[in-house]
């Protein structure tokens, strides 16, 4: 007989456990727990069949559908749960906690297999993890200006043993129009929040969490509504890197695109360039003149960002630099932050 486990003992047991999520593939691409393997009890086009068969008919005819459909498979899928569990101990659901899961488990309990269920299915799971993120963080949000590397702050922030979320890659996008080149696809919102609450889950409460200052949107993600509001009411450090050193920057990490793709990119913000910079732009990026575009383009970037700075209601902490060298600036961050400590604990 299965056993059920709440969505928290589920996931404490993913960590030593393979997990088989039985919904359609379609399901399994939109989101799902990470770390999960696809062991789909019917197709995309059997579960809409089934779906519509159990609207028109009601509950018995489907089953019957589903009977049909899934029964010259049971050998299949039986070969595969060994696969993904040889010691056959596994975790499975589907999306309530329902009927598939519990014929699946049905199907593996006589062939020998230890199985756990997630009581409330994958909906119960995607309850957690959009409640989770209200629960609170110390988050410290690290500002700057377009240019700034603070992608890789963060990350010698994560080295010298700092919490840190990049929150950029996990939405595969680093915030501007510029963002996607070079990346791949950005996920699902919903394997984003998923992936997102793997790592927030992990934190410790009582420690600084470190984030990037991103607008609500990354791309076309929008940040879970609960990390949002946490992070307007953080505290901001605000990287202060000189334009030379960003325009460097910049150039450094987009450089290598085509022309072509960097104009394409470009033209996204033509409205708010006006027309006369817009045209500036396109033709230093066809010369390859790739400093002198960026920093026509910083010109907006700089402007949004100190708008979008004095209209937060937050303590602010400004650290200016000479140099846009992530470890370097990582070091000064740190250390401004913990004097400011000393003085203002709440930061």
């Amino acid at each position: 007989m299965p056993i059920f486990y709440s969505p928290d003992e589920f996931l404490r047991l993913a960590g030593g456990l393979p997990v088989a999520d039985v919904r359609s593939p379609g399901e399994f691409e939109d989101g799902h727990i990470p770390g999960a393997a696809n062991l789909p009890l019917f197709t995309n086009e059997e579960r809409a069949e089934i779906g519509t068969l159990y609207k028109q008919q009601g509950q018995e005819p489907a089953m019957f559908r589903g009977l049909e459909l899934i029964g010259p498979r049971m050998t299949d899928l039986v070969r595969q749960a060994q696969q993904l569990a040889p010691d056959k101990k596994i975790l499975l659901h589907c999306w309530r906690g329902g009927m598939r899961s519990s014929s699946v488990a049905w199907l593996l309990d006589l062939f020998g297999f230890e199985v756990g269920l997630l009581v409330g299915g994958y909906k119960a799971y995607r309850q957690l993890v959009l409640q989770s993120f209200h629960e609170p963080r110390k988050l410290v949000i690290l500002g700057g200006r377009t240019g700034s590397a603070k992608t890789e702050v963060l990350a010698q922030l994560r080295a010298m043993g700092q919490q840190v979320i990049d929150l950029e890659a996990l939405a595969h996008h680093k915030g501007s129009v510029f963002g996607a080149l070079g990346l791949e696809k950005q996920p699902p919102v919903e394997m984003f929040e998923n992936n997102l609450h793997q790592q927030w889950a992990r934190t410790d409460p009582d420690r600084p969490l470190w984030l990037e200052d991103e607008s609500h949107a990354i791309g076309r993600i929008y940040l879970p509504s609960g990390l949002w509001q946490q992070m307007l009411r953080a505290p901001v450090v605000d990287l202060r890197v000189p334009t030379p050193e960003r325009v460097a920057h910049l150039v450094k990490g987009y450089a290598g695109f085509a022309p072509t793709e960097l104009a394409e990119a470009a033209q996204k913000v033509a409205k708010r360039l006006g027309p006369q910079n817009t045209k500036e732009v396109l033709k230093a990026l066809s010369a390859g003149e790739f400093a002198t575009a960026a920093m026509i383009l910083l010109r907006y970037y700089d402007q949004a960002y100190d708008y979008g700075l004095q209209k937060r209601q937050v303590k602010m902490l400004q650290v200016q630099t000479d140099t846009a060298d992530p470890f370097l600036n990582a070091r000064g961050v740190l250390a401004a932050v913990l004097e400011a400590e000393e003085d203002k604990p709440s930061l």
